[in-house]
């Protein structure tokens, strides 16, 4: 008789909370500089907004824009990892994104460099948070 290891629960994070300090702002952002879908934009009755927004093509978390409402959030808007870089985008076509992103206004930090994981690039969001623009590794 064989015994088979119990299997773990399937967990996924499915949304990460981004801090902004307008939802119109926000959604701009993430639409138009960076091609994001917006998944859901839903009011909610204290006044606030659920807002989703998601690279296209699915398989990754989406971004939940929550608005700063005290003084704590409002402080943390823009720097939410402390001035580390924050997100990880991944793309498939580093040049179509990197092109795509420059032309609609993105500040990057740094020019793409060639790393033995992919070639990467730092921008910053509308509101200074920084990320890393992510393709593939070149062939060896």
């Amino acid at each position: 008789m064989s015994v088979s290891a119990p299997q773990a629960p399937a967990r996924r994070i499915t949304q990460v909370a981004l801090v902004v300090r307008d939802y119109d702002e926000a959604i701009r952002f993430f639409t138009q500089a960076l091609g994001f879908e917006l998944l859901e934009d839903s009011p909610r009755p204290d006044g606030k907004r659920w807002v989703l927004v998601a690279p296209p093509g699915g398989g990754g978390a989406a971004l939940l824009l929550a608005r700063a409402v005290t003084p704590e959030q409002q402080r943390a808007v823009g720097n939410q990892a402390g001035g580390r870089v924050f997100m990880f985008l991944a793309t498939d076509d580093f040049e179509r994104d990197y092109r795509r992103m420059t032309a609609n206004g993105v500040r990057f930090t740094e020019q793409p460099r060639h790393e033995p994981y992919g070639t990467v690039v730092v921008f910053l969001d509308l509101y200074g948070n920084k990320w890393d623009l992510i393709g593939p590794a070149s062939p060896a």
